[in-house]
């Protein structure tokens, strides 16, 4: 039998070369299931994306899935895409089974924790606002961070910067002053060790929202993130939030390691492979 991707409708395209198109997965003819490709808006044109892939349960586990994805790196490279890219809600056992069979490796992921009692510090441990001269340093090694994080994961130089260059200013406006936005910075024994980023976001699921913890190089190691995890945590309680998310990329198991101790469980991998 051959499995073959069947175009649904023309082509789309955007003004900055930007393309995606819906397909319908049949064999020999026959429909069993579609696919929706499209280019990655955030990361650039030579990204791919695998927006969906549904096979129709009665044609499930017959390797249906496995060769639709695989056209979908052909259509893919045509498009000229050096890579592709795809997400998968954790509990889809499935479709994280066939990525990895397939070869995709995880670039980062989503983790959740809900919210029940505000926790205490550990004792000598102060946070407190970050004032605005302390901000613009704040800000370029923090971008510096985000930027180097996305170039070791398969991103080009020019999409990285200018990813960073398009949410900075629209999550944080206003710097330290932005509504929503808690930035912290934390002292252990009267020496500032480290900062945190979190941001409120009511009516939407988790209200809040750590976008960045940073713990100077000459202080890890000694619970300081744990710190001001807690100390966002506290935040995000006493701001009316039930829940607070986070998103961690592959590799970084240290991090990995401390939201789960926390109680932070994954609800979305990203993942991503190169096409040769």
């Amino acid at each position: 039998m051959t499995t073959t991707l069947r175009p649904t409708g023309p082509e789309q395209r955007t003004e900055n070369g930007g393309r995606a198109r819906s397909y319908e997965v049949t064999v020999n003819g026959r429909p069993v299931g579609s696919l929706q490709l499209a280019t990655d808006e955030r990361l650039g044109a030579d990204v791919g994306r695998i927006e969906r892939l549904d096979i129709d349960a009665p044609d499930r586990h017959r390797g249906r899935g496995t060769v639709a994805a695989l056209a979908a790196e052909e259509v893919l490279r045509g498009w000229g895409c050096t890579q592709v890219a795809v997400s998968i809600p954790a509990e889809a056992t499935a479709g994280l089974g066939l990525a990895g069979a397939l070869g995709f490796g995880e670039r980062s992921r989503n983790m959740v924790k809900e919210l029940t009692e505000a926790p205490e510090l550990p004792p000598g441990s102060e946070v407190r606002p970050m004032g605005e001269a302390e901000y613009p340093a704040w800000l370029e090694h923090e971008r510096a961070d985000y930027i180097r994080d996305w170039l070791e994961r398969g991103v080009s130089e020019e999409a990285a910067r200018a990813k960073a260059d398009a949410e900075y200013p629209t999550l944080l406006p206003d710097g330290p002053a932005t509504p929503g936005a808690l930035l912290r910075v934390l002292a252990h024994r009267g020496t500032d060790v480290g900062t945190i980023w979190v941001s409120l976001r009511p009516g939407e699921s988790p209200e809040a929202y750590v976008f960045s913890v940073l713990v100077a190089e000459e202080y890890r190691g000694h619970g300081h993130g744990r710190t001001l995890m807690l100390a966002a945590e506290r935040d995000a309680l006493q701001a009316g939030a039930r829940a607070i998310g986070l998103h961690v990329f592959g590799g970084n198991t240290p991090a990995l390691r401390l939201y789960e101790s926390l109680g932070y469980r994954s609800t979305q991998y990203h993942l991503y492979k190169q096409l040769l």
